[in-house]
């Protein structure tokens, strides 16, 4: 089926016939057979690199030329900054909304087509977010995750809302791997479109003893190291041109072969040393050290540890050719556009907290072997796992080559999922009786796999029976109301739970301590914990002795629930450090993490601090002003007494600490210092934009008492009254 035939809107099918884009792949083209472009829904699961984003941006443009919206839902942040960019430039408006979940993001409407996690969306919905009865089209990017415990239940109910106000909207679920497709497709009343078809072939094979076994044949590989199986495939690859992503169960490892594959790569790329010179610049941690290191000579790791700046300079370079092999953990399998020649699958076990090591499932072995073969430059795709020993070959063709993704299922029904989900329908409209709201369930895809739903009236009841006693629900006769109560812990997009907790415990305090609130705060369930280790007991163990005072959560008298205690202290103790201006280096070895970690914990408890400034003004109005400016504090990483310094705009930690110890203490005494002063502290392009700041605020502010004085002798009409 040839592009230039179909009907889309002419500029869009013009930006295609110019970049060489002619013809459809075949499930491409079985999409626009089965309706795509006509409004009807699809479940479209098709391998990686089959062409899904093509497909989507198809639909959203033919329903744009029809004044219609489209909202483009994705799993993580990264990945909807990947769609921003590639949807952009296209002739049509594309707004990106990932983040603060109490805003209502009334200009994303002005838009065409809107990138936004699930999260996000599902924020926009319990804070009325007029745009989104504007909807036309719903697209779900990786819609399998509806079976993962932690984003599956947000995945639901943001489409069972999206399809309850929007009834006529069109809806496109995408997927790589899902086991059950007809009973997803089913619920979604969509047409399904599967197919095997890919534009690179894909060969699957198990390593052992220094040869590729594929059901069609073997391939011998050249021993380069007689330890390093992992390595020997990895510069097979690069040396017949390709590049290699090479899967690991830790972060440890990941770094590992990467410091291993660039001793033997030795790459003398001019780009490379660029990357390297950048990175080298910023590093703050052996860890960024390292990665400088290793990418100088092809070769790098990616994990969630890494800063933002550092992810992105591995990911161009391996998109650009220069980085010829990157070891990671899983996460980059889940939807970062990172394609390679060969795909090395050398850990299909990983720990699991309470079961030791475990197997995979085989839908994440598909995953990350679908990302094997880049279109238009390899002319096959090879994935690859390896074997401990001979008589493992088979078990692993079995296990996962020739296993069939998992099937997916809702986890909607657990209790823990609906505290959060049951109040939001209360507190946004959906639901105005337990009727409406058994009512409102039955559209859940738990209901439509267990037609009887009797866990689910259960897990309801439960649920409801939590939001009355914590007072966010009322119920009166037949009829469900959320209080004021739980309309802001709804707006606010957090666990009822832990909105029940940090307001029972600022209610029992007579006395604030940062300390105290922070801990409070990791003890929630919204808040990702560190994990203790033996020998951390004793600096916790020291923690507690010398602030015992500022805890307010005490010491659970039960050995099973003293575990969570430490875990929340220890990752308090982390974020302390941060807003006492411990440099990231320290803080990463002092605690055994990467700078995107620390990112992940700060940006977590500055969602939280803000929840509990809000929930502070309505149950602990004393403690209002310390929570708000703690956390100024924690999302600068400063000091209180850095405060009025970081209201200027370019001043962050490091800047504002060098202006306090020079004397330099507030914005009036950056002024009465002058612009030669400060240039000598901070530089003299960002000492220019402050001045320029406060130069504009002492105009403004001397307009204002001008204008005072001048109506200070005149009559007002109050006068008269």
């Amino acid at each position: 089926m040839q592009i230039g035939e179909l009907s889309l809107p002419e500029n869009l099918k013009q930006y295609y016939l110019s970049a060489g884009l002619l013809d459809l792949y075949p499930p491409q083209a079985e999409c626009v057979d089965k309706g795509m472009l006509a409004g009807k829904n699809l479940l479209v699961a098709i391998p990686t690199a089959s062409g899904k984003t093509l497909i989507a941006e198809m639909a959203m443009h033919c329903q744009i030329a029809r004044k219609g919206k489209c909202l483009y839902i994705v799993p993580l942040k990264a990945l909807a900054s990947e769609k921003f960019e590639e949807f952009g430039n296209k002739g049509v408006r594309v707004g990106i909304a990932t983040g603060d979940f109490d805003r209502r993001d009334d200009m994303l409407g002005r838009n065409d087509i809107i990138v936004a996690t699930s999260e996000k969306v599902d924020s926009l919905l319990r804070n009325n977010a007029r745009w989104l009865s504007d909807i036309s089209l719903l697209v779900i990017d990786e819609v399998h995750l509806i079976d993962s415990a932690n984003r599956g239940p947000v995945i639901e109910m943001v489409i069972a809302k999206m399809r309850y106000r929007n009834p006529s909207m069109q809806i496109i679920g995408l997927s790589a791997t899902i086991g059950n497709p007809k009973v997803l497709a089913g619920w979604l009343d969509a047409e399904l479109v599967t197919s095997t078809w890919r534009p690179v072939d894909l060969r699957q094979g198990v390593f052992c003893k220094d040869r590729i076994h594929f059901r069609e044949g073997e391939r011998k590989v050249k021993v380069v190291s007689k330890t390093f199986d992992d390595l020997n495939l990895c510069l097979d690859t690069i040396e017949e041109g390709g590049q290699c992503l090479v899967f690991v169960s830790s972060r440890r490892n990941a770094e590992a072969f990467a410091k291993r594959a660039a001793g033997a790569i030795k790459s003398e790329e001019p780009a490379l040393k660029e990357y390297a010179t950048e990175l080298e610049k910023t590093a703050e941690t052996e860890m960024g050290k390292t990665l400088a290191t290793c990418i100088a000579r092809g070769a790098a790791f990616h994990h969630a540890g890494l800063s933002r700046p550092e992810r992105k300079i591995v990911e161009e370079g391996f998109r650009k050719g220069f980085i010829k092999c990157i070891s990671s953990t899983p996460t980059l399998a889940a939807g970062l556009n990172l394609p390679a020649r060969r795909v090395i699958i050398r850990d299909y076990l990983r720990f699991t907290a309470g079961e030791g090591m475990q197997p995979i499932p085989a839908s994440e072995y598909h995953q990350m072997a679908g990302r094997a073969g880049r279109p238009r430059l390899d002319p096959y795709g090879e994935a690859v796992l390896i074997a401990k020993d001979e008589g493992q070959v088979e078990e692993l063709f079995d296990w996962y080559i020739e296993a069939p993704a998992e099937e997916v299922h809702s986890k909607i029904a657990e209790e823990s999922a609906l505290y959060t989900h049951v109040l939001s329908l209360i507190a946004s409209g959906f639901a105005g009786t337990r009727g409406e709201l058994a009512l409102f369930m039955d559209r859940s895809f738990y209901v439509h796999e267990h037609r009887q739903g009797r866990l689910m009236k259960k897990a309801v009841d439960a649920a409801l029976k939590f939001l009355t006693d914590a007072g966010m629900v009322l119920e009166v006769g037949d009829t469900l109301g959320a209080t004021e109560f739980g309309t802001l812990v709804s707006r606010l997009y957090i666990d009822p739970r832990s909105a029940a907790l940090i307001v029972s415990t600022l209610r029992e305090r007579e006395e604030y301590a940062d300390l105290g609130l922070l801990h409070l705060i990791c003890s929630t369930p919204d808040m990702p914990k560190l994990y203790v280790r033996n020998t951390d007991r004793g600096a916790l163990d020291h923690m507690i002795e010398t602030h015992e005072g500022e805890l307010w959560i005490p010491i659970p008298e039960e050995e099973e629930d003293q575990e969570a205690f430490y875990r929340a202290l220890k990752t308090a103790m982390l974020l302390t450090d941060w807003a006492d201006e411990l440099p990231d280096a320290r803080i990463c070895e002092r605690y055994s993490v990467g700078p995107g970690d620390v990112f992940g914990m700060v940006e977590s408890v500055n969602w939280l601090l803000h929840a509990s400034g809000e929930l502070s003004r309505m149950f602990a109005g004393a403690f209002h002003t310390q929570i708000r400016e703690y956390e100024t504090c924690m999302k600068n990483g400063i000091r209180r007494e850095l405060l009025p310094l970081v209201k200027l705009r370019g001043i962050g930690r490091v800047r504002a600490r060098r202006l306090f110890n020079n004397g330099i203490t507030t914005p009036e005494a950056t002024l009465a210092a002058g612009l030669e002063g400060v240039s000598k502290i901070i530089g003299r392009g960002i000492a220019e934009q402050v001045f320029a700041q406060l130069e504009k605020k002492r105009v403004v502010t001397s307009s204002t008492v001008a204008d005072e004085d001048s109506m200070a002798g005149q009559s007002t009409l109050s006068r008269f009254r």
